[in-house]
Formats: structure tokens, sequence, C-alpha cells
């Protein structure tokens, strides 16, 4: 980020009590922040702390006559390599989606030619409400990017996805984005080797982790998923331009940045967080989601009683996430991809579940002791569709996500064609 310039335009939520400490981040890693306040904003944060904090004047009306000599706000717009809105509330993503230029903030982000990054702010039952969807859809259609939002408490006291992704998130889809966008000086010839967008406004849920399935406060049932395949897969898909929201358990490896990160625990919560997350364009199901979950689960840690008698444990079944996106009725994504971790019969068993499922396309995969494939770095998969069942070799983790990548973006291009 050293050198970069990034336009700041801070709207009028709550939240806009986070962006002091962005912008000491953003400083921190050498570039310069030049702000922008909204009347709203205003209400949350003054100008002269930003201005401060920035040491760069803080940008509040439109019609200032010394820049608008010169047109401030065109150069505004231009000068920077990346514009960020935080919080970008329902009201700011209404006005961007339908082209609307009647404040600075508003003029700024239609006059610019350079990239754009949102962090979405606002109550829960806004974020989710039919018009904001919208919006967001046609945002995504025109290519601005999301960070977030996160799910949590809000400051009015009702709980769900709607809170701005903390400034450490910002930053890192701040990095992301400078990093993918910066152009590039080179032959004409080196053109072909340039990153693909052709993910670019679609949108991709990713199921990544295991599921801890509670049987006290302190004991849980679980499986061996490190979550090194789903992050890897979210990661490369992010890479092609999609905006990813990326639904994990209690994973070993670090959610990747840049994808909206929502946190989970059980099969049911995972369940859930897909639900609120459609639509989508495509669904990926690489969460090693548990089968059961315990019915009778203590609300105190279970003691040995000196019977050497086991703890009577009632087991109920966990919702099948894959087959219940597969089979919806309304919303399904165009493209659903099942995961299929066998230990024998790999090719069978796998091809049985697609169609037990419902599911476009399932990864099969053994996951034997001895292939060293659950918890590893590298996986040996096969993909089986309607087409049949395609072998990949083993590679990396990593490798096996660019590759599952693009043959997602083939397909949907295909169906928007």
């Amino acid at each position: 980020m050293q050198g970069s310039r990034i336009l700041l335009i801070v709207g009028g939520g709550i939240a806009a009590f986070k962006i002091p400490e962005l912008i000491r981040m953003i400083r921190r890693e050498g570039a310069s922040v030049v702000p922008v306040l909204t009347h709203a904003g205003a209400e949350f944060v003054t100008p002269l702390t930003l201005s401060a904090l920035a040491e760069s004047p803080c940008h509040t009306e439109l019609f200032d006559l010394t820049r608008e000599s010169e047109m401030g706000h065109i150069q505004l717009s231009r000068a920077a390599d990346l514009v960020v809105v935080a919080p970008a509330t329902a009201n700011l993503m209404a006005r961007m989606a339908s082209g609307m230029a009647d404040d600075l903030a508003s003029t700024l982000l239609l006059a610019t030619d350079k990239p754009v990054l949102i962090a979405p702010a606002m109550n829960v039952r806004m974020w989710q409400h039919a018009a904001t969807r919208r919006n967001r859809a046609q945002l995504e259609a025109d290519g601005i990017r999301m960070i977030g939002p996160d799910e949590g408490d809000m400051a009015c006291g009702e709980y769900g996805p709607g809170r701005m992704a903390e400034p450490e998130q910002i930053l890192a889809a701040i990095r992301n984005a400078l990093g993918r966008e910066k152009p590039l000086r080179l032959p004409p010839e080196a053109v072909v080797s340039l990153p693909s967008r052709r993910l670019m406004g679609r949108h991709v849920i990713v199921t990544s982790g295991p599921t801890h399935e509670p049987i006290d406060p302190v004991r849980y049932i679980a499986n061996r998923s490190s979550g090194a395949q789903g992050a890897a897969i979210a990661a490369a898909l992010r890479d092609l331009g999609a905006r990813v929201s990326f639904i994990t358990g209690p994973a070993e490896v670090p959610a990747p940045e840049g994808v909206d990160v929502i946190a989970v625990e059980t099969a049911r919560e995972m369940r859930d967080a897909v639900e609120r997350a459609l639509p989508a364009d495509a669904a990926v199901m690489a969460a090693a989601v548990a089968d059961w979950h315990v019915a009778n689960a203590r609300a105190g840690k279970i003691k040995k009683d000196g019977s050497g008698q086991m703890p009577g444990l009632q087991f109920a079944e966990n919702p099948d996430i894959l087959a219940w996106i597969s089979q919806l009725h309304q919303g399904r994504p165009p493209l659903v991809v099942g995961f299929a971790a066998e230990t024998d019969n790999v090719l069978e068993n796998a091809a049985a579940k697609r169609l037990r499922k419902g599911c476009d396309w399932i990864v099969a995969n053994d996951v034997s002791p001895a292939t060293g494939i659950m918890g590893g770095h590298e996986n040996a998969v096969t993909l089986i569709s309607d087409a049949g069942a395609e072998s990949w070799p083993r590679l990396s983790k990593p490798e096996v996500a660019r590759r599952l990548a693009d043959r997602i973006a083939d397909e949907l291009a295909g169906a928007r064609e």
C-alpha cells in the first residue's frame, strides 16, 4: 500500500466512530487518505477529527467555489487509486445504484473511473429488505466490491447481519483491491497473463471447515477437517472477481482476506447462515458438516459418578444443507457444488450422493488415513457431473481450488450466454 492514495467517503451511521482508527491503520501502511464526510456522517464524527488524522483537508461540500473553479470534484474522484465508502449506509447504496449525484459523495462516486470498495452498515431489516437486495445486486453487477457486513449485535438492540466490518477487515480488503487493481505496465504480448476477472459481479457462497456439535459446555463432536480446501476455494473465487460469502466452522486455517466471513459452530448455525447469504450465483458446499448433534446436550459439564457407566447421549439428525439448497424451489443458486469425502468405493458413493442430494456437481476425494488428505496440504479429487467423472492428479489444495474456480466461471459464463 506504500504510496497509494485512498479517497475515503464516510457515510452517516453509528459505525462511523470506527473510521478514525481505519485512517490511522491506512496511514501506518504508508498510504495517503483524503476524507469526504457526508452531512449525515458529520452527526457521528467531525471533519476536524478526520482531517487531523489524515493530515489532509476533509471535504464536505460539492460547491466549494475555490476548488470548483477547477472542477475539484472531478479531480478528487480521479486522483485516488481506490475509493472506499465506510460506512456505506442503505441510503448511500441506493443512491449509488441509481446513479444519483446530488451531493459531494454521490457525485464523486459517479465521476470516478477508479475501483470502489464499500463496507455496508445498517439495521438487519434494512440489509435484508428487498430494495437493499436489489441495490446490492446492481452494485455487484457494476463491479463494486463489498466487505461485510458482519453479523452481531446492533446499536439498535437487534441481532443479525448489518454490522460494518471491523477496520482490520476493511484494511485487508483495501490491500487486496490495490494489489489486484494497480496498473501493470506490461508489453502487449504479456496481457494474456493478467489475472482474470470473469466472476466480477457474481456472488458465490462457500461453506468450509468442520462443525462442532456440543455434548456439554466443554465437550463436542467434531471431525478432522482443517478447512484448508474451503479457504483455498474462497480465495480462488475472490481472485476471479467474485464476492464470496465464506461461511466457516471452527477451522484450523485462517479465512482468506477480501471475503465476507461468517463464523459458525454447529450445522444448524451453518444452515441458517447459508439461507441468509442467499441469493447467490453459485454455492460450493465444502464444509465437513456433522451428520448428527446431541439432542440432550447438557447445560453443565457431565461428571463421572463412579459407576463406570457411560452417560446416555441421544442423537438427532442435523439439517442436510447440501440437499436443502439443491432442492430449493425458489432462490436455488444456478450452480450447486457438493463434496463427498469417502473412505471406500469413493466414486460409486460420490455419484450416488450427487443424485440423492440433487446438486449439479460433486467433488469426490478419498480421505482414508493413508492418503493424508484430511488435514493435509494436498488433495486428489474427481469432479462428477452430468457429463461424467473427471479425475484430477494429486495437487496442492490451492491448485485444486483454482481449477474448480475456473470451471465455475466457465459454467456461469455459459449460463449467462
